[in-house]
């Protein structure tokens, strides 16, 4: 499917490379510290558009672009619920949780639960989320990102996961996370830009020239059951790689979207996933971290017209594919024009690059804060701590692009990274929201939590593999909630837990901006829903 750029293109795609990883290098060496706060944090300086904008471009990467784009060609717009549910996460991440983390001075998320409970809690975590980053985030992020370089460019694919390796390192390894931030800002721009681009010359050859709004008409006159945001039952999708059909529903269970387990994928990933809410950690203040999260949630109601549309395209023009996965670049080489392309490709870059660099960064805050100074280097001075956080974003990378191949057997990655990050998701929400919010959770319960994540999940999934992931997730948590209740009232002498956090009703208060912002988000999502249910 690979095509050749024009010069025009060719002189765009690689201007944008170098531009971005000059300013990364430059980024780097005009912020030279040897200070963990600044590294790992950006000294705790970030306006509130810094904020929401680092969340976008570090949360749309390949695994939407690339994934979503795939899953919207094979069972269609509902898999936009991720992106609008995640909209009305943001909001709630903002007023309960932030307020929370900024009050007791998070660096990371296991330095809360050692806060809370106990250092074992910490780095039993800890471990989880430095294993949870390296082998599906960041090793998913090379596959797709390597994928859709191949297919239009026609890079080989391990050739294509080098270079984006050495692209991300030159902002995430020396620079820390204000490097990372910065480059955030110019790659979301270039993403929205080139995003918008691929899906408005889609829709323009949909309605044959007529415009946007016709191609969405038209779109939806020819594939209605591509827009169904709710599945029945019976709802189901071909595998085009393989001519079966397989149960939609079993990937997004009709009103369990709404009220069940994507509740907790995404409370997990907005509130308590290192490498998104390290943003609005190192945000000014309270204020500037909520209006940029409220920011990040009105851009999340936008973000499936860039990455769901384009693979609903695909389907109705009826793309020559062998995997969904492969629907995106498809686009890009049989729709984007010349000029363009170059732009598009950089859009896809960027995004990539982007999430490559925050996770890394947060695999080395987590790694260095939580780790390696808990169990081996104590005493580490500020500018170990620094050290050790740049060797260690390095092997991140180094294994993630050696781990790249084995991926290459799934048909819908997105959904690969959703179900095993669903292994340990509900142990993490369960801990961190009974820590948070009931006084009586004892450290032997949060510490079951921990022991259990992983072999619960498995008997579930082996035990009832039918059943929808986002299900099993939801059993998962109500077990998990259930053996932490149990044992703290077991273990705990019936008084609130002496590292109980307090809660008072003010510290929820909110801006006129952040209510206003809100408002106009939960309008939008109602809107939408009651379009498509």
């Amino acid at each position: 499917m690979s095509i050749n750029f024009s010069n025009l293109d060719l002189t765009i795609f690689l201007g944008y490379l170098i531009l971005m990883m000059g300013f990364g290098i430059w980024i780097a060496n005009r912020n030279k510290t040897e200070n963990s706060s600044d590294y790992f944090l950006a000294s705790k300086s970030l306006p509130w558009w810094a904020v929401g904008g680092s969340l976008i471009a570090s949360n749309i990467s390949a695994e939407q672009m690339i994934g979503m784009a795939g899953s919207g060609f094979a069972i269609g717009f509902a898999i936009a619920s991720y992106e609008l549910m995640a909209a009305a996460t943001l909001l709630v991440v903002a007023k309960f949780l932030l307020p929370l983390f900024l009050k007791n001075n998070i660096f990371t998320m296991p330095q809360f639960l050692e806060q809370r409970f106990d250092g074992r809690v910490r780095i039993g975590l800890a471990i989880f989320w430095v294993l949870l980053f390296v082998f599906v985030s960041i090793t998913s992020l090379f596959f797709l990102g390597g994928l859709a370089i191949e297919s239009i460019i026609g890079i080989p694919l391990m050739y294509a996961v080098i270079g984006l390796a050495i692209y991300s390192a030159t902002f995430s390894i020396f620079g820390g996370l204000k490097a990372v931030v910065w480059t955030d800002l110019i790659q979301v721009v270039i993403l929205v830009l080139g995003g918008t681009v691929a899906s408005v010359m889609i829709l323009n050859a949909v309605s044959d020239g007529q415009g946007v709004w016709e191609g969405l008409k038209m779109l939806y006159a020819k594939a209605p059951e591509k827009f169904d945001l709710i599945f029945d039952q019976d709802a189901v999708y071909t595998d085009i790689e393989t001519g079966e059909e397989k149960s939609a529903y079993a990937l997004l269970p009709g009103l369990g979207v709404l009220i069940g387990g994507m509740w907790i994928a995404n409370l997990y990933y907005w509130g308590f996933n290192q490498y998104i809410i390290q943003r609005a950690l190192a945000a000014q203040n309270i204020d500037e971290a909520q209006k940029g999260m409220v920011f990040a949630a009105l851009i999340k109601v936008f973000v499936p017209f860039i990455v769901v549309i384009p693979g609903i395209a695909a389907f109705v023009m009826g793309a020559d594919i062998t995997k969904a996965d492969q629907a995106y670049p498809w686009v890009i080489n049989n729709y984007v024009s010349t000029g363009f392309k170059g732009v598009v490709v950089a859009a896809l870059v960027a995004a990539i690059g982007s999430s490559l660099s925050s996770m890394v960064n947060s695999v080395s805050t987590i790694y260095t804060l939580d780790i390696h100074t808990k169990l081996f280097e104590p005493d580490a001075t500020e500018s170990r701590k620094v050290q050790i956080g740049r060797m260690t974003a390095a092997v991140a990378l180094l294994i993630g692009v050696i781990m790249t191949p084995a991926l290459q057997s799934f048909d819908q990655v997105f959904q690969f990274i959703q179900e095993y990050t669903g292994f340990i998701s509900p142990a993490i929400l369960a801990i961190f929201l009974f820590g948070l919010f009931w006084k009586k959770t004892t450290t032997p319960a949060a510490l079951a939590g921990v022991v259990l994540a992983i072999p619960l999940s498995l008997v579930l999934k082996w035990g009832i593999g039918d059943m929808a992931f986002i299900h099993r997730m939801g059993i998962s948590f109500l077990l998990l909630s259930a053996i932490i209740i149990g044992i703290s009232l077991v273990t705990g002498s019936g008084e609130d837990h002496e590292k109980a956090i307090e809660t008072p009703k003010e510290l929820f208060s909110t801006s006129t901006v952040f209510n206003l912002g809100s408002v106009i988000v939960i309008g939008l999502l109602a809107a939408i829903y009651g379009m498509f249910w």
